[in-house]
Order: structure tokens, then C-alpha cells, then sequence
């Protein structure tokens, strides 16, 4: 494989993938594996293990090395948090419909918007999703190291408002710091 542009600065090379295959193919190359489980969460445990018992040491990953997507958003107050991820919410329903566009700003109330069918498809899509205050946060990204055993988090995390996307990732960075040792001991 070659990085381009990149050759010859030893840029790590990742699969990112949300299946079994991408799995097999990371486990097979001997690289280090990121589960989009942030959009696709549905086969993030079988694939971590199958990428984990498969996997061939290669020179520079002499074990597996994962990664796993999730979706945080952090505010003061778990109620905030959760006004603020209707916009993911609504994106996620976007995608169910097949109606694409920008991130809709956050709602009350989400029950007028999706059907019970729609409401469980994207609840299914999200089910890895971290939100609320920074306890809550912090325990929600512990619990998620523990059960997948990610040597490392990438975080999604769409707010509406900006100031609002700043604050929540100025909380996750607090709550990472906390469960980065659980991570890397």
C-alpha cells in the first residue's frame, strides 16, 4: 500500500469499515481497524471479534489495534444534550426517508416527526450514540470501551449551533481524559 500524497512519511495506514469484510480485509493486511459503528453500528461486536481472532501480525502491528465510531454530544444538563442530538436525530431520519440536507436545527420533541417504524430504524442507526452531561458522558464512553475494547474512539458529534458543537467537544475532551487510561493503561 502507498500513502498518496504521503509516500515515504510513514502515514498509518487504517481500514475504516461498518461490515464483516472490512473486518477480515484489516485482520488479513495486518493494520489497525476503525468500526463505523457512528452510522452503522449493527455488526460492531462480531466484526471486532473476527478482525481480533483473524488478525495476521504485520511489521508494523505486531497485534490488532481498533478503533470504534460513536456519536457524542455533551452539554451541561442531560436535557440539553438531548435537544441538541435531535438534529442528528433528524439527519439519521433524513436518511431513512432518502431526503438528504443540511443539519436541521434541534427540536422539543421528536415524536411528530418519525413514525414508530422510522423511530426504531433510527434508534437502531444510533444505538451506539453517547449523550448527555459530562457524568453521563463520561460513563457512556467507559461503558463503550469496556464492552468493544477500542484501544481508541473517533467521535461524531453534529450540533446545529456552533457555539454549542464547541462546548460539547470541550466536554468530551474533559471525559476522554478521564477514560483515556481505560483505553491506553
Amino acid at each position: 500500500m502507498r500513502a498518496i500524497p504521503g509516500t515515504g512519511t510513514h502515514v498509518p495506514i487504517w481500514l475504516l469499515g461498518s461490515s464483516l469484510y472490512g473486518a477480515q480485509l484489516a485482520a488479513y493486511m495486518g493494520i489497525p481497524f476503525a468500526f463505523a459503528s457512528h452510522f452503522a453500528p449493527d455488526m460492531l461486536l462480531q466484526a471486532l471479534d473476527i478482525y481480533r481472532r483473524t488478525f495476521r501480525p504485520s511489521a508494523s502491528y505486531p497485534q490488532p489495534y481498533a478503533m470504534v465510531g460513536t456519536n457524542v454530544i455533551a452539554a451541561d444538563t442531560d436535557a440539553e444534550a438531548q435537544k441538541l442530538f435531535t438534529s442528528i436525530q433528524q439527519r439519521f431520519l433524513g436518511m431513512v426517508r432518502n431526503q438528504r440536507g443540511p443539519l436541521p436545527p434541534p427540536v422539543d420533541n421528536m415524536d411528530a416527526l418519525w413514525s414508530p417504524a422510522e423511530r426504531r430504524q433510527v434508534e437502531r442507526m444510533l444505538s451506539v450514540a453517547v449523550v448527555g452531561s459530562p457524568a453521563t458522558v463520561r460513563d457512556g464512553l467507559r461503558a463503550l470501551v469496556e464492552r468493544t475494547g477500542a484501544d481508541e474512539l473517533v467521535i461524531a458529534g453534529a450540533t446545529h449551533d456552533h457555539a454549542a458543537r464547541l462546548r460539547s467537544y470541550e466536554l468530551i475532551a474533559q471525559c476522554a481524559a478521564d477514560v483515556v487510561p481505560a483505553v491506553h493503561p
